[in-house]
Order: C-alpha cells, then structure tokens, then sequence
C-alpha cells in the first residue's frame, strides 16, 4: 500500500512557546486530508510550560499517536519507519545541542538524528533570546547537517491583532517549510491582508 499523505513527528520541548505547538496541531488537524500520520513527542518540562503559559494541562489530541521520550521502539526511532518529517516545537537549546553533538539518549534527540541521516525534513523552531555563541554554533552545525532552523519570530506584515495570530504567522512559516498547502499570508498575493 502506498502513503498518500506526510508522516510526521512533532516534538515538544521546555522551552517557552507552548502556543505555537497547540497552534500547530490544532492546524494539522485541520489538515488531515495531507498527512497519513502525525507521531507527538512531549517532554515533561514541555507539559509544565504547557500548563503555565496557557493556564491549562495539556490534554492529548486523539488524530495524533503520542510516545513518551524513552521509547525507542517508536517507528521513527529507525530510518526502516519513513517518516519524512519532524518538527521541533517550540526547540529548546538543551535539544539542539544534544542533536548538534549527535547525543541520541531520548526518543527526541534519536528522531531527529535518523531524520537528518536518512536526508529528510527536520525543522527546528528554536526559542531563545539573546543566542550565545554555542546557540549559534549549534544551530550552524544542524544547519549544515540538513536542518532547517526556524526562530519562533512571529511576523507583523498582515498586521496580527491577537497573540494567537501573531504566533500563528510562525506556524504558517513552519507548515510552508514542511511542505503542507496552506491558506495563509503572502506578501504582495492575492489574498494579502489590508486592515485598516
């Protein structure tokens, strides 16, 4: 049987940035007609900030199939699983620096490691301000490894009104680089916002 869709694993670290991954599913759910499967990695730390930032506890989204970050029996912990996709959302640089010295000791760290081996997608939406010098040099190092890095850096030119459409300027951005067909802003398109 051949997959018509992406498959995907998402990954949820600490750091701060909660919203963008709740936007990002609740997105994918909407989507559902371009993936086949949607694997969702989430920290313990990635549950607390959860909770402090969005003043509610994380409750699992039944599309998705959730693996806890000591399962190495995962299928995207091999190559043999053919997921093409992983996003890290939002990216803390404790991850990115186990992913940039190759420490595969967690389920997030391994995806991501067979991810850039095997030359498929992997998307970082880090989360930090101001980078150090490692930060930098790590986010050079996955770069040049395949990476993509994108900064959880929302946009203003369709001129967002509420935090959710400014971090959804982000998600846009992170689904344009997985590859997804999405209605969404385009500088100088058809479908431009103009608001007054």
């Amino acid at each position: 049987m051949v997959d018509l869709g992406k498959k995907l694993i998402i990954s949820i670290t600490g750091a701060s940035g909660a919203i963008y991954a709740r936007l990002l599913l609740e997105k994918l759910e909407k989507l559902n007609a371009q993936w086949d499967k949607i694997g969702v990695i989430m920290t313990n730390n990635a549950k607390y900030v959860w909770q402090t930032e969005l003043g509610e506890e994380h409750k699992p989204y039944n599309f998705v199939d959730y693996y806890e970050k000591t399962d190495f029996n995962a299928p995207f912990a091999s190559g043999s699983g053919k997921f093409d996709t992983m996003i890290i959302i939002p990216c803390s640089m404790g991850t990115l620096g186990r992913i940039a010295t190759g420490i595969s000791n967690d389920l997030v760290s391994r995806a991501a490691d067979v991810i850039l081996k095997e030359k498929r997608k992997l998307i970082c939406v880090v989360r930090e301000t101001p980078y150090n010098l490692i930060h930098i040099r790590n986010m050079e190092t996955v770069t040049l490894a395949g990476a993509v890095i994108c900064p959880a850096t929302p946009s203003f030119y369709s001129r967002p009104e509420t935090i959710e459409e400014a971090a959804m300027t982000v998600v846009d951005r992170v689904l344009d680089l997985a590859g997804f067909d999405i209605k969404a802003y385009r500088w100088g398109g058809d479908d431009s916002i103009n608001k007054n």
